[in-house]
């Protein structure tokens, strides 16, 4: 006889429903098309919810947004009426864009087990398949043969740490990149280097830090190799991992070579360092799954932490990097339905000609940067200078690079109907984490609303 659990995931008249509930679904979000300024009858409510927020967290929202839950592509519906090309994903989460029918129907399926939360004590099926197919996704290109789950990009961090220096013990210096961000707890928030997002906080003297690659400079390379050389000679056997983001991401979306990194990793290779490479951003964005296998560096990763477009935090690591039991644990692992969802995504990109040479992310990267440098070379001229990235993550630097344009950009864009962000410090960047969905008619219309905004800030 078979277990009650499997008689319920292959129930008929249970999979009738979801598919009846799914489709019942996307009749309202195929309607979300398109960008629409707010309309006069919601804006009261849409306030009241803002000024709820502002109430409950004790500050406002950047932009004034709150979803209804209706959402198709790149579009997604606000409680004031308005509709938002949304082209930053929750920064870097919804790849697969709003209301993506395959998503719903994963998620619907998860809701149904019978625990909201799964844990490291006690898994279900979905903890199974998720941690699989993530140790499947990373062997390919490294030596990653193992996966342990958190709730979040920060937690997975914190648990790369603690096993580069359990190996390593009793090493305690760590070597990060200048303008690297780590997350939000207190020893992510040291790694991270922006002092404003650690206001108040003591410092511990434990990062060294090196210059990130600078395509202005023909001997960053090797400035950064000589410094690391000499962290190495100031203290021996006292530096417990190399942390770097293969592409920086609060940095300002520098993209560096190949041979920017092999000589940095080798020295690591030689002197027992262990290396961990932070992808809580690039994982799935370049165009392959992990920015290692883009860079073609996986056989020097120790260590490698992911997040966001996963659904899920996972620390990644060697057999040599297995750490002893206790180390890591945690009560949660995720949740049944970020587990399923973030199963249903990977396999997509897996399976449905996103990533590789002329998959769908090479194309939208292609048409992306030639729409910004079009504008750059036209109507825009000189205003949206140095367009770059890899795969969905890209950035531009608009006007002169100050802080003040580019938040005054960022909000025009906002009212005219597009969602991007900020990131970088001299110059102050505008970033766009593309859904991997994005259509060349989407691409259009962001270039409208580019526009628009750019000649109405002059």
């Amino acid at each position: 006889m078979k277990l009650l659990g499997h008689q319920m995931l292959q129930d008929a008249e249970l999979e009738n429903l979801i598919v009846a509930l799914g489709q019942r679904a996307q009749h309202f979000h195929q309607q979300v098309g398109n960008t629409q300024s707010p309309r006069a009858e919601h804006e009261e409510s849409a306030r009241s919810l803002e000024s709820q927020i502002h109430r409950g967290r004790g500050r406002p929202l950047f932009y004034p947004y709150v979803g209804t839950g209706a959402g198709h592509g790149v579009y997604v519906e606000l409680e004031d009426g308005s509709v938002k090309m949304d082209l930053i994903n929750g920064i870097g989460i919804h790849i697969l864009g709003h209301g993506h029918p395959a998503l719903i129907a994963a998620a619907l399926k998860g809701a149904l087990a019978d625990i909201v939360m799964q844990g490291n004590l006690q898994p279900n099926r979905e903890y199974v398949e998720f941690t699989n197919k993530m140790v499947d996704l990373a062997s390919r290109s490294s030596r990653l043969r193992h996966a342990w789950l958190a709730t979040c990009g920060t937690m997975a961090n914190e648990n790369a740490l603690k096993i580069c220096r359990q190996k390593v013990t009793p090493a305690r210096k760590i070597v990060a990149m200048k303008n690297a961000f780590a997350g939000r707890s207190t020893l992510m928030a040291e790694v991270t280097d922006n002092p404003a997002f650690k206001e108040g906080l003591p410092e511990y003297d434990e990062v060294l830090r090196l210059p990130f690659y600078d395509k202005r400079d023909p001997q960053s390379g090797k400035k950064a190799l000589e410094l690391m050389r000499s962290y190495v000679e100031r203290h021996p056997k006292d530096i417990c991992c190399f942390t770097f983001e293969p592409m920086q991401g609060e940095g300002g979306y520098k993209v560096a070579p190949r041979e920017y990194f092999i000589p940095l990793l080798e020295l690591c290779r030689r002197e027992g360092i262990p290396v961990w490479a932070d992808e809580v951003q690039t994982f799935c964005r370049t165009g392959r799954f992990f920015a290692y296998e883009t860079l073609e560096i996986g056989e020097f990763v120790d260590v490698c932490t992911v997040a966001k477009t996963a659904q899920n935090g996972v620390t990644l690591y060697t057999e040599e990097f297995n750490p002893k039991p206790g180390l890591i644990a945690g009560t949660f692992s995720g949740s049944t339905v970020s587990l399923a969802a973030g199963l249903k995504v990977l396999n997509i990109l897996d399976q449905e000609n996103y990533m590789g040479p002329g998959g769908r992310i090479e194309k939208i990267h292609q048409g992306f940067i030639k729409m910004l440098n079009d504008l750059n070379q036209g109507s825009c001229k000189g205003l949206l200078q140095d367009a770059e990235g890899l795969g969905l993550m890209i950035a531009v630097t608009p006007f002169d690079g100050t802080k003040e344009k580019q938040l005054e950009l960022l909000k025009a864009l906002f009212k005219n109907g597009l969602m991007a962000f900020g990131c970088g410090r001299d110059p102050y960047r505008l970033r766009f984490l593309l859904p991997a969905v994005t259509t060349e008619q989407d691409i259009r219309r962001a270039s409208e609303i580019l526009e628009k905004s750019v000649l109405e800030l002059l």
